[in-house]
């Protein structure tokens, strides 16, 4: 008599413990404290600003202590355009129907700030939830090593909000887990669904893609160093709106962000270590690379390379991080998932990296991806490189948004022709943008 082994249910794979006082805890005692974060809009940055931005948050992450982990998750999702039903001449009708299911991307932007352990920070894809069961270190029981841990991502929170470009908001309980009758965070992810609808789906967990529902999930990721451009920059000229005199600039991460026309998740990671253990790893591999370079000039080579960082680190300060960035596009359709597989592929490419469409494990990474869950990542898909760098890598601009003030006018976003509320005169007034209100 055969014996079936039953399919695995989210209840038993599920990687988080408990959520309580607007803390994650995972089953391993990982602890995160999320975010919803707003960025700048679309467009609305010049080189100076972005230059500053990328300080910005490059100083905030060194507040953060050895072994935790800073996981930025921007969802980018189509809708439709709806029309205000509230018009009642005929030119705002007719207004509202030109514009009737017009697609458009909207973004929403969720920040994790994890607090791990040394052991679960290199943890390898054998080890994860999915293939294991829970042991809770002994040094994540201490309240001491809490309180420090939340009084740092509050500096790192104060920094970003400091600025004026970011605003970081804490989530509270029931946006994380939800309440009757609407979906919270940890709901929509598994379901792929960013509305507050609740949804119940099968997910099915293959080796080459994760299937949602109806969703087909593709993931491209940039976990290797080789496949990374020669020289990186915070921001980059958009050429389509750029001219001689003038240049519209994006960040370097905006292919895979708001350029990407389809329902996709960009995913960064950085994963913080400790810094002597990290230097003393590539002392000990650049002296077996040098006693092997007789065999290979590639050992030569990579020991060159590996001095070449040393030297970076010890006289510049340099801060050393793991990173590891992908891109999860989804489509309810065999003919649009093959689209978006070649469009996020283009895209990548258009960052001058190295296209790599993940075919083994998939599950891993997707596991890997929920809120609170990033110290659960695959160490073996994550790169070596300086904290400087790393952040280059994340999206620093949002979809445009409406505004606010009940003043105003509506203009049609450049990018995918959307109608935008905006306020032309008190609001930038207020900012200090202009100081004669347009009259």
């Amino acid at each position: 008599m055969r014996n079936i082994r039953p399919t695995s249910t989210i209840e038993n794979r599920n990687p988080i413990y408990k959520v309580e006082n607007g803390f994650i805890i995972s089953k391993y005692a990982d602890i995160t404290i999320p975010f919803i974060l707003d960025l700048p809009e679309l467009f609305s940055l010049s080189q100076e600003e972005y230059n500053i931005l990328h300080s910005v948050i490059t100083r905030a992450i060194k507040i953060l202590p050895d072994y935790s982990v800073v996981h930025k998750q921007d969802w980018f999702t189509m809708e439709n355009y709806t029309p205000n039903h509230s018009s009642s001449d005929f030119l705002s009708k007719a207004h509202e129907l030109h514009f009737l299911e017009r697609p458009y991307l909207t973004h929403q932007c969720y920040l994790f700030i994890t607090k791990t352990t040394k052991n679960n920070l290199r943890k390898n894809t054998l080890a994860t939830t999915l293939s294991r069961g829970n042991l809770v270190p002994r040094e994540m029981l201490s309240e001491e090593v809490v309180a420090e841990f939340e009084a740092a991502v509050l500096q790192f929170v104060q920094i970003l909000n400091d600025s004026s470009y970011f605003k970081a908001t804490r989530l509270s309980d029931s946006e994380i887990i939800g309440t009757t009758g609407c979906s919270g965070l940890l709901d929509k992810y598994i379901s792929l669904n960013n509305n507050s609808q609740l949804t119940l789906n099968d997910i099915q967990l293959r080796p080459e893609c994760v299937v949602v529902g109806d969703n087909k999930l593709c993931i491209h990721t940039l976990s290797d160093i080789d496949d990374l451009p020669y020289t990186l920059e915070s921001e980059r000229k958009y050429e389509k709106l750029s001219t001689d005199k003038s240049n519209c600039m994006l960040s370097f991460a905006a292919p895979v962000g708001v350029l990407l026309p389809c329902n996709h998740i960009y995913n960064q990671y950085i994963f913080i270590g400790n810094q002597a253990d990290e230097i003393r790893q590539l002392e000990n591999r650049s002296k077996r690379m040098h006693s092997l370079s007789k065999l290979s000039r590639e050992n030569e080579v990579n020991h060159e390379n590996i001095e070449n960082f040393l030297y970076a680190a010890h006289q510049e300060g340099q801060k050393c991080v793991r990173m590891h960035c992908n891109v999860m596009a989804w489509a309810d359709n065999t003919p649009a998932f093959g689209k978006i597989k070649n469009d996020v592929g283009s895209q990548i490419a258009a960052m001058h990296c190295t296209v790599r469409h993940n075919t083994t494990d998939v599950p891993t990474l997707f596991w890997a991806g929920i809120p609170g869950n990033a110290a659960d990542f695959p160490s073996e898909d994550t790169f070596l490189t300086f904290l400087d760098t790393a952040t280059c890598f994340l999206s620093y601009e949002g979809c445009q948004r409406d505004s606010l003030s009940p003043f105003g006018i509506r203009l049609c976003d450049r990018h995918t022709g959307r109608p935008v509320h905006l306020d032309i005169s008190d609001l930038p007034m207020k900012k200090g943008t202009i100081t004669n209100r347009n009259k």
